[in-house]
C-alpha cells in the first residue's frame, strides 16, 4: 500500500484551541494501542499481548488514521508495517508514553504510605528552628517520608495552597477562608525589640504606647506580622513612623542592632547581640500559629500522616 494523504482529515490548520483539545482527548485512549501494533507488525499478536479483542485493535488503528488524516499502516492481512508518516508518529508517541510512565511512577512514588513526599510552607520565621524539630520528630516514626519545604509569607503560602503546590502549611494569622480548612496550634508572643543603647533597654516590660514615638522597621505590607504590628499599633492608639520594610524578621533584629528603628518581633531562636528584647505588657502582644490545607483536596498516605501529626501538636508547636 502506498502511503497517501487522506482527504477527509478531521484536524486542519485553521482548528482552534477547541478543536485541538478534543482532538488530543480523541487521540490519547489510541497511542498505547498503536505502539503495541508497531511494535509486533501483527494486529492479532498485539491484540493478544495487550490482552484486548483482535477487533478492537482493528477499529482503534482505523480511528487513529482517520482522526490524524494519515495512513499509519502498509496492511498486508493481519500483518502491517509503518509507513513513513507511521515511523515518524511512533518516534513522538514512545516519547509522550515513557514521559506518561515517568509521570505515572512519580505520582505513585510520592502517594507511597512510608516513602511519599509532603508539600509543606511555613512562615520564614518557622524555619530557624521550629520547622526542622517538628521534621525531625515525625520522621522519627516515618524515617523514609520526603518533604518539598517552601518559605513564604502568609498570602503567598496560601496562593500556592490554592494552585496546588502545597499540601499544608504553617502560617499566621490562622487563615478564615471558605475555601481551606485551618486549625489553630499554638500561640507565639511577640517582643518589643530594641537597640541594646536604646533609653528603653533597661526596662524588662513596657506598654506599646510608650514607643509612640518610635521609629519602627517592619516586615513589607502582605506579611502577616506586619498586619499584627499595625493592629497592635493602632489599639494601643497611634500609627508606627516605618523607616525601613524587610522580608525576613532576622534582618530587622540586625537594623535594631545597627539603631536604626523599634521593631515588634517572635522570640528569636538564639539571642542577638546589639538588642534588647522587651515584654509587652498592654495591648496583649502575640500571633496564633496555625495550619491550613485546601477543603475537599484527597491527602495522600504520607500527607494524612504528617497533618495527623501536626494536629497532634496543639499547644505543643513551639520551641519553649
Amino acid at each position: 500500500m502506498v502511503h497517501q494523504q487522506r482527504s477527509q482529515a478531521r484536524l486542519s490548520p485553521s482548528s482552534d484551541t477547541e478543536d485541538m483539545t478534543a482532538m488530543t482527548m480523541l487521540l490519547a485512549p489510541r497511542l498505547a494501542y498503536f505502539a503495541g501494533v508497531a511494535r509486533t507488525e501483527h494486529v492479532t499478536r498485539a491484540a493478544q499481548e495487550m490482552n484486548v479483542p483482535q477487533s478492537t485493535l482493528s477499529r482503534a488503528m482505523v480511528r487513529l488514521e482517520q482522526d490524524l488524516g494519515v495512513d499509519l499502516f502498509a496492511r498486508r492481512g493481519r500483518t502491517v508495517s509503518l509507513t513513513p508518516a507511521g515511523r515518524t508518529f511512533l518516534t513522538s508517541v514512545e516519547r509522550a508514553l515513557a514521559e506518561i510512565e515517568r509521570a505515572a511512577d512519580e505520582v505513585r512514588a510520592d502517594a507511597d504510605p512510608a516513602a511519599g513526599k509532603v508539600a509543606f510552607g511555613f512562615l520564614h520565621t518557622m524555619g530557624w528552628e521550629t520547622v526542622p524539630g517538628l521534621i525531625s520528630a515525625f520522621r522519627a516514626d516515618h524515617p523514609r517520608v520526603r518533604f518539598s519545604l517552601v518559605q513564604n509569607y502568609g498570602e503567598a503560602m496560601i496562593e500556592r495552597l490554592r494552585a496546588g503546590e502545597l499540601d499544608l502549611c504553617l502560617t499566621s494569622p490562622v487563615p478564615d477562608a471558605p475555601d481551606l480548612v485551618a486549625r489553630r496550634l499554638d500561640e507565639q508572643k511577640l517582643r518589643l525589640v530594641v537597640p541594646a543603647d536604646h533609653r528603653l533597654a533597661a526596662r524588662k516590660r513596657i506598654r506599646l504606647a510608650e514607643a509612640a514615638d518610635e521609629t519602627f522597621v517592619t516586615l513589607e505590607p502582605g506579611y502577616g506580622l506586619r498586619r499584627i504590628t499595625d493592629d497592635l499599633c493602632k489599639e494601643a492608639g497611634f500609627r508606627p513612623r516605618i523607616a525601613f520594610e524587610g522580608e525576613e524578621a532576622e534582618t530587622l533584629r540586625g537594623l535594631v542592632a545597627a539603631g536604626l528603628g523599634v521593631a515588634l518581633l517572635p522570640p528569636p531562636a538564639v539571642a542577638r547581640p546589639g538588642v534588647v528584647e522587651l515584654t509587652v505588657t498592654a495591648p496583649r502582644a502575640a500571633r496564633e500559629i496555625g495550619v491550613a490545607w485546601l477543603d475537599g483536596h484527597p491527602d495522600t498516605p504520607p500527607v494524612a500522616a504528617f497533618k495527623k501529626f501536626l494536629l497532634s501538636k496543639r499547644g505543643n508547636l513551639l520551641p519553649t
